[in-house]
């Protein structure tokens, strides 16, 4: 009890040997839950056997919610997993046993009491339709328990002094990956450290673009041809080594890690929807980066509705094509060799089923005349963060595309073969938000253990130290769920909904991260000269691109309702 001076935080510790078990015990309730949420919202939003748009517009905050809740069971699962797979390891230490019951007790609790989908908007399970007897699912001494004891002061506080006496090592807990995996991600944080660290913030303040240099030193470790078939010039790995790669870079640069997003985007659309012609063309130039590409599909004014595009292309005499209209954020164009550009072929449609994909070739681009070929120009988009490729928009008139550029060869294609990309992208996004989120773990811890006030390091601070640990353990949840999209990409499962709730929490998590880091820095942290200004930047943006959160919150639960 508190007032006889007992420390109310150790009150009722979870038994190490007994975490497993309640953790499993604690996932089939939360599964119940959902599942009478969906059954609620089904109700409100299906008719004749079919979603109803107009029905999901209008219990929009409740559909929303129920991707959240849907997020967090799934969180629940993919760590039991991590954990059941590191126990069969022998690798479940007590750092990875604090993480694994920390997040059980937080993410019950947020279940039970309210999921944080922003800083303004929390869903509860009545609002999603659920009466009291619906919410006695989570009535269970595993859950009592976990919530209880889960995520404590006392478990917090000792995971973090874990955390400093494992401060070398790469990651806060084990990831739980193979050992193939682990090299990948040990080559690539020693590349991060070295070339990527030393020079991110100087490039952010300068807003400058990232080097040709490094651009080179990746193509030669292989980045830009990652999963690209070895038939056609790739090193053919995993998605799952893709999110490593794409983690470790953007913990070191959100810039520099997406710099093989461009090159893995175009890869996909070409791998699904090219031609055997355009696959030997274009693939192997994709791999070495002797071709860099560049994303050309957002247009001012629509946003995510990519369905209503207006730049048109028309055919000429010689069955080349010319391409009419504007384009907006557009990730490094000026550089860049290629653009996967969709565009409206069909005048007469005013939705996706007009639209096609080309491969529209361009001559890179200088500082003093960033955009040289004819028929194109652009602007440069000045931007808080994620800077390094730097953001443009672009005009074309009459710009000309070969006829043997039109992907697929095929008109109309277009948003179908855009589609098909979105899993890839999401899980990419999702791995560079750990990154993001990861590095604002390292600055911020660093940050707390050199800083004194009051005659003591920051991190001796309860409150300080209990926001390490919600970072390092929201990484590690952020990340399985990332890694667990990867893996049901690498089988040739449909991933979209695994995809969009990694990118849906990642996105969150590393905001959550990056502003709790500056709150450590305290006012040194709103300084320009020190990188937690930067990462908070560029942790913004996350939420936004591939997916607005709130569009991906939409995806999720129209493929959860149908």
């Amino acid at each position: 009890m508190a007032h006889d001076g007992q420390d109310v935080a150790m009150a009722n510790p979870i038994v190490l040997d007994d975490l497993l078990t309640l953790t499993a015990a604690a996932v089939t309730p939360a599964e119940t839950l959902l599942d009478k949420a969906r059954d609620h919202l089904r109700d409100l939003v299906v008719a004749d056997g079919r979603v109803s748009g107009s029905a999901v517009e209008a219990n929009q905050f409740a559909a929303h919610g129920l991707a959240w809740l849907a997020t967090y069971v799934e969180s629940l699962r993919q760590m039991q997993n991590w954990a059941n797979r590191l126990s069969n390891m022998g690798k479940f230490g007590e750092v990875e046993q604090l993480i694994h019951q920390i997040a059980f007790g937080e993410y019950l609790w947020q279940i039970r009491g309210g999921i944080q989908m922003n800083q303004g908007e929390v869903i509860r399970l009545h609002d999603l339709g659920l009466t009291p007897s619906d919410m006695a699912a989570l009535d269970i001494p595993a859950v009592e328990t976990l919530t209880r004891s889960g995520n404590t002061q006392a478990a917090r506080t000792r995971l973090v002094e874990l955390m400093q006496e494992r401060s070398a090592e790469i990651t806060v807990g084990h990831p739980g990956l193979d050992d193939e995996l682990e090299m990948i991600r040990e080559q690539f944080r020693r590349f991060s450290v070295e070339k990527v660290d030393p020079h991110a913030h100087e490039w952010h303040l300068k807003d400058e673009l990232i080097p040709m240099e490094i651009i080179e030193e990746l193509a030669e470790m292989g980045v830009f041809g990652l999963t690209i078939p070895e038939e056609y010039g790739g090193f053919g790995l995993s998605k799952a080594s893709m999110c490593v790669v794409s983690e470790e870079l953007s913990r070191g640069y959100i810039g520099v890690g997406s710099l093989g997003t461009r090159s893995e985007i175009a890869a996909e659309l070409i791998l699904a929807g090219g031609t055997e012609e355009q696959k030997e063309k274009w693939l192997p130039r994709l791999a070495s980066a002797e071709t860099l590409p560049t994303a050309v599909f957002t247009e001012p004014n629509t946003g995510s509705d990519l369905g209503s595009l207006r730049t048109r292309a028309v055919k000429d005499e010689n069955g080349d094509w010319k391409i009419t209209g504007n384009k907006t954020w557009i990730t490094h164009a000026a550089r860049t060799h290629v653009m996967t550009l969709l565009a409206r072929t069909d005048p007469d449609t005013t939705d996706h089923r007009g639209l096609s994909m080309f491969l529209a070739e361009k001559t890179p681009g200088t500082d003093e005349n960033p955009f040289p070929t004819e028929g194109m120009s652009g602007g440069e988009i000045e931007v808080l963060g994620y800077r390094g490729m730097k953001e443009y928009e672009l005009g074309f008139d009459n710009f000309h595309v070969k006829g043997e550029n039109l992907l697929g060869g095929e008109e109309g294609k277009g948003f179908k073969q855009l589609m098909e990309t979105f899993e890839s992208a999401r899980i990419q996004t999702a791995a560079r938000a750990v990154g993001v989120a990861q590095s604002a773990l390292d600055v911020a811890m660093q940050y707390a253990q050199d800083r004194k006030q009051f005659g003591k390091p920051l991190i001796d601070f309860p409150r300080v130290s209990g926001k390490l640990a919600m970072m390092a353990v929201e990484i590690m949840v952020a990340r399985q769920l990332t890694y667990f999209s990867a893996w049901e990409k690498d089988n040739d499962r449909r991933c979209d909904l695994e995809a969009g709730m990694a990118k849906l929490l990642g996105a969150r998590v590393a905001w959550s991260a990056a502003d709790n880091g500056l709150q450590i820095h305290g006012g040194n942290g709103f300084a320009l000269e020190y990188g937690i200004s930067r990462i908070l930047c560029d942790a913004r943006i996350l939420n936004i691109f591939e997916g607005a959160a709130e569009i991906q919150a939409q995806v999720i639960a129209r493929r959860l309702l149908a």
